[in-house]
């Protein structure tokens, strides 16, 4: 892999780790139009080198919540920190779930379903838009939201659904405050990216080959620097009711990749 080719893709991963537009599917879309040819044959290694760089970007961006989190959770108190806590362990309770015991059948709907994709981006924009339309409130995470928003993370495992759209998109529809839904989208998901980590570390499969080191480090950059970027430019979207942009994007790349896969078949 090239330093151009890793550059391109950290910038996609940072962007589209938060922005509402599916990280996954993109990647997938990118991989159909270069056939394949930007991805390496380590794509695990830097597949994980990118998560790891969103998440740092994640933890940089709310480092003052992350404290609290871990402060709730040591002081085995009854107080807001702790509840806060106990609401995100709750919400990866279902992803969790998913990832220990469907994540063969989640798998085999990667590797270049385009068609599935396009599909899954026309559902994330019709998401996106009754979410933009919702009233706001100044409603708080609950645990039976925190759990619902889960289980939309957990279906957003599949290519083409966004992780940050499903998971905002239901806790606005739920009442919440569309400021909190974006940070508690944000918050919940950094751990279930380290634990993903861990287990692709453990699993053996992670090589660093000396010779991709500097492609690794740019694409490092990329999505960390970008998805700072977009994690704070998405709380401004989240709050001033601008989902439906992004909700056409979705749309219209949806339709292209189902029209494009129908053309050529």
């Amino acid at each position: 892999m090239g330093y151009i080719e890793a550059l391109v893709l950290g910038i996609i991963q940072g962007l589209t780790e938060f922005l509402p537009v599916s990280s996954s599917g993109h990647l997938e879309i990118v991989k159909a139009l270069f056939n394949k040819q930007l991805v390496p044959e380590e794509s695990l290694t830097f597949t994980v080198v990118l998560h790891f760089a969103t998440a740092l970007s994640t933890m940089v961006i709310f480092r003052k919540e992350i404290a609290q989190i871990f402060k709730g959770l040591f002081q085995f108190k009854w107080n807001d920190e702790f509840k806060f806590s106990l609401k995100i362990v709750i919400s990866m309770l279902p992803a969790v779930f998913v990832g220990l015991y469907f994540e063969e059948q989640f798998e085999s709907f990667f590797g270049g379903q385009i068609m599935l994709v396009g599909f899954m981006l026309i559902i994330t924009s019709l998401l996106l838009l009754f979410a933009d339309k919702a009233k706001n409130t100044n409603k708080d995470i609950s645990y039976f939201t925190s759990f619902v928003v889960g289980v939309s993370q957990a279906l957003a495992i599949l290519p083409g659904i966004s992780r940050s759209g499903a998971t905002i998109a239901s806790s606005v529809l739920l009442g919440v405050d569309r400021t909190k839904a974006a940070r508690f989208s944000f918050l919940m998901v950094v751990p279930l990216i380290f634990g993903k980590i861990c287990k692709d570390v453990l699993s053996g499969n992670i090589n660093f080959e000396s010779n991709q080191i500097g492609a690794l480090g740019v694409g490092f950059v990329a999505a960390f620097i970008s998805g700072l970027f977009a994690c704070k430019w998405m709380i401004a979207i989240v709050k001033k009711s601008k989902l439906s942009y992004f909700a056409l994007y979705c749309f219209i790349v949806g339709l292209l990749a189902v029209g494009a896969t129908l053309l050529s078949e």
